[in-house]
Parts: structure tokens; C-alpha cells; sequence
């Protein structure tokens, strides 16, 4: 690490603004990014300058920072595209200098200021957040902000993403926590099987649902649509299905395979809730070792759900929760995890 990313080389005690990214800016943040995480730190947005102030121009990522009276950038959280909706947007990459952390809820400050912002100047209708579960810092921020627990991402991330801050000694899971910012009611199809489940998440949506819980509808006779991202660095595969017909299964092999042989560990399948046959879908995956991960509001404009396969035994014992509701979570996340792989 260059000796101008050292920690002593920004002044602590400075009066922080909390403010919308500006080009200037660019540069601490990078600077922020490798003094918290390294020169490792695996989304090159957040490194790179040029990167960062192309995609703050064109709205694809809405960066807010924490900057002192200097110009030293102590804080940073970003709203960026990460779903098949273009407005549902995810707020990450948030992190504060060492020497700032609990400066006033900075972090907090940071979140709200991203999400009201995107509101107002962007026409984001919908909000989320991975909450990491190997401390409880992401976690009581969501809260603060009135996100609502509804999903957990089992292994999401390897342990070597936090070697830095030697804060997890194995694979870390997720919380998905999720706000409404435009309210859109809307009818969606659950599967019978998960009924309970899903009458309790969608029992906490800060939004209106008309749910029909339906069973053994045939598939269509149409084409089959998927979509696969693949994250060499945590070894993390995400298949987004956006329609589905009789070739689904054949379709569906094509797509694992090919992640299983780039040394996916984690796959993620994320289902609309439109279909009136998606208890066929989760059916369909269940049989190939896939479980619950939750409810993904807004996900494909309508709402959607997590389906998941862990290829080695999760990290159960590394989850750490802050809300009673996460809790309930895990506990029907875990359950069937342990159905769907014979654990007793």
C-alpha cells in the first residue's frame, strides 16, 4: 500500500458534510476504498476514478460521500443497478475512514442521504441492501431506515473479502432488507409448498399483496428466457429466469453446468412471481438440491424469489443477526436447506 493510503494521512476531527459525489471527489474515494479494504477490494468501480465518475454520470451508480472541510473523503454508500429492474436499485459499498467511525452516525447518515436522493432526483421505486452477517453493523443501519428483513443469502461472500478487517473466519452470509420507495400493489403467485413462508415475509412488506398460492400448473408451450452472471472472485453464480416454458429443465442444465465448471460454489436462481407455474419451477429445483432463500420485492419490476444451492456445508455457525425477524428467517431458510439435502 502507497504511503499516501496510510491511515495518518487524513487528519481526524474534521467536520464531516454529508453531500452528493462530485467528479473531485473520485479520487478519495479510491483512496477510501484501499485504505478499508486493500487494492483487492473486488468491484474496480470503487478503485478506479475514471470508472466511478463515468457511472455516477450516467446514474447507473449514485454515490453519496462524507467529505471534510478539506476535501478528504472519510465515508461513502452508493445506489447502483444490480437487477433485472431498472429501478430497484441496491445500496452498498458503504464504508467510513477508521478514524471517523462512530462520528454521529455517519453511516446511517450516508444510507439516508443515498436513498432520499434516489427518490427524488432519480425515480428509484424500490431499495435494498446485503446486510453482511459476520457483524451487526450493516444490520442495525437497515433498521434504522425502516428496511424490512426478506431474504438471507447463504455464503454469499468468501472469507478472504474481509482479510483485512479479520472479521470472518469463514464464507459470509447476507441479509437482503429491502424498502418501497413507490408503492406498486400487485397480484403474485406463490408456490403452495413455501405458503407458510411466504405468508410471513410478505406479512412485513412495507406494500400491498394480492397472493394466490397455486400448485402443478403445466409450463407454457414458449420460449425459455435465463439469464447467468458468474463472480469469479466469491465464486458466486447468479441465474435469473425471466420466462420459462416446457424446455425450462434443458435449458436450466445448460446454465449450471457452465457455472459448475468456472467453480461456482454458490448458485443463486432468482424466479418472478408472476408465473402461475412457478411451483413447478421451485419444484423442478428443489429436486436438484436447491432451497428458500426469500422474498426479492420489485425484483423484475413484479416481484421475484431466491431459490439457492451451497455446494459444500454453509456457514451456519458464522451468521450473526441483529432483528428477531432475521432470526425467523434463518430458522425457515435452514429448515430447508436441511430437508433438501437429507440432513436430519
Amino acid at each position: 500500500m502507497n504511503q499516501e493510503d496510510s491511515h495518518d494521512s487524513i487528519e481526524p476531527g474534521q467536520d464531516v458534510e454529508i453531500d452528493c459525489f462530485r467528479s473531485e471527489d473520485a479520487e478519495g474515494v479510491a483512496r477510501l476504498f484501499r485504505i478499508v479494504y486493500g487494492s483487492g477490494y473486488p468491484i474496480q468501480t470503487f478503485l478506479e476514478p475514471e470508472i466511478l465518475r463515468r457511472e455516477n454520470a450516467a446514474g447507473r451508480t449514485i454515490s453519496t460521500v462524507a467529505r471534510t472541510p478539506k476535501g478528504d473523503i472519510v465515508g461513502h454508500n452508493a445506489l447502483y443497478q444490480s437487477t433485472p429492474h431498472p429501478r430497484t436499485y441496491e445500496s452498498g459499498a458503504g464504508l467510513v475512514h477508521p478514524a471517523y467511525r462512530g462520528n454521529k452516525g455517519m453511516f446511517t447518515r450516508l444510507i439516508a442521504h443515498g436513498e432520499e436522493t434516489g427518490c427524488r432526483e432519480f425515480g428509484i421505486e424500490g431499495i435494498f441492501g446485503e446486510a453482511v452477517c459476520n457483524h451487526l453493523l450493516s444490520q442495525k443501519a437497515a433498521s434504522r431506515q425502516g428496511w424490512i428483513t426478506q431474504a438471507l443469502e447463504v455464503d454469499l461472500m468468501p472469507a478472504s473479502a474481509y482479510d483485512k478487517e479479520k472479521s470472518a473466519t469463514g464464507r459470509v452470509s447476507s441479509l437482503v432488507d429491502f424498502k418501497t420507495l413507490m408503492p406498486k400493489p400487485q397480484r403474485v403467485c406463490l408456490p403452495a409448498v413455501y405458503e407458510g413462508a411466504f405468508r410471513l415475509l410478505y406479512g412485513g412488506l412495507d406494500d400491498s399483496r394480492h397472493m394466490d398460492f397455486v400448485e402443478n400448473e403445466s409450463l407454457p408451450d414458449s420460449a425459455t428466457d435465463i439469464k447467468t452472471q458468474f463472480f469469479a472472485f466469491a465464486g458466486v453464480a447468479r441465474i435469473a429466469v425471466h420466462a420459462a416454458g416446457t424446455e425450462f429443465a434443458g435449458s436450466f442444465d445448460v446454465q449450471e453446468q457452465a457455472v459448475l465448471k468456472q467453480g461456482a460454489l454458490v448458485i443463486q436462481v432468482w424466479l418472478p412471481l408472476a408465473f402461475p407455474w412457478i411451483s413447478r419451477l421451485v419444484g423442478d429445483l428443489k429436486e436438484r438440491g436447491y432451497f428458500l432463500g426469500g422474498l426479492l420485492p420489485r425484483w423484475f419490476g413484479g416481484d421475484g424469489m431466491l431459490m439457492q444451492k451451497i455446494l459444500q456445508r454453509p456457514n451456519w455457525e458464522g451468521i450473526q443477526l441483529y432483528s428477531d425477524r432475521a432470526g425467523t428467517i434463518l430458522e425457515l431458510v435452514k429448515a430447508d436447506w436441511a430437508r433438501t439435502v437429507n440432513v436430519s
